[in-house]
């Protein structure tokens, strides 16, 4: 049986659904060629887009101590961490919901179409394979037409998962690296090195007027004692 016998003998519920999968198998397609593609995308420029929208904001962090930068930039890292995450859902449900219902689908038009044979055999009393070899046809193809339509749909679903993973991951590997490095000590260093140096300073100002006054004292003794045994 080919294609136009097989719509000749459909009605207005065989037609309808056929439409339904056809849309829901463009759509499928679409989105999901679209969804990898950008996904693959922002899979290589993560983590170069999240230190430069980090570089943006570190002019108003001129100033701060170590508290209020480290929070500004979690802050800042977990929204623009969430938008990354909600760029690469779109077109996901879309996928989800055709990898889903596309099998129910095309169960529907097979059961229509068995009960087409019944009612066939039912209206002329044989059951002859004039009779159920329509309707069964048509079963069968709209079985055929739900699975088609619903292994691209979980196809491009899952390979559109996977890439999202490696785009959190790179996102979140990134956000570390630059939150470690925001967290180091900045102000603490400096003053932990020049607080020995004042007090070194200190001790050996206060330590060289004795040191001085002895070696005048010691000097002036000399001259005396040099000064006797001449005479």
């Amino acid at each position: 049986m080919d294609f136009m016998q097989y719509w000749q003998i459909s009605d207005m519920v065989t037609k309808t659904l056929f439409f339904l999968l056809l849309a829901l198998s463009v759509l499928s397609w679409v989105t999901g060629i679209v969804r990898v593609l950008q996904s693959r995308k922002l899979a290589n420029s993560v983590a170069d887009d999240l230190s430069q929208q980090l570089q943006a904001h570190q002019a108003d962090l001129v100033g701060s101590d170590a508290t209020t930068r480290r929070l500004v930039t979690e802050q800042t890292l977990l929204k623009h961490i969430g938008r990354y995450r909600f760029a690469s859902e779109r077109g996901l449900p879309v996928l989800g919901t055709t990898a889903a219902i596309a099998p129910f689908i095309g169960l529907f038009g097979t059961v229509w179409g068995i009960f087409h044979a019944l009612h066939n055999i039912g209206m002329s009393g044989q059951a002859g394979l004039g009779q159920v070899a329509g309707p069964v046809g048509e079963a069968l193809i709209m079985t055929g037409l739900g699975i088609a339509v619903a292994i691209p749909a979980v196809v491009f679903y899952n390979l559109a998962v996977r890439i999202n993973r490696r785009v959190m991951y790179q996102a979140n590997d990134r956000s570390h690296d630059l939150l470690a490095g925001v967290a180091e000590p900045r102000d603490t260093t400096p003053s932990s090195i020049n607080q020995p140096t004042s007090a070194a300073s200190v001790q050996t100002t206060k330590a060289s007027p004795p040191n001085t006054i002895d070696a005048a004292v010691e000097t002036q003794q000399r001259n005396q004692y040099s000064g006797s045994v001449t005479e």
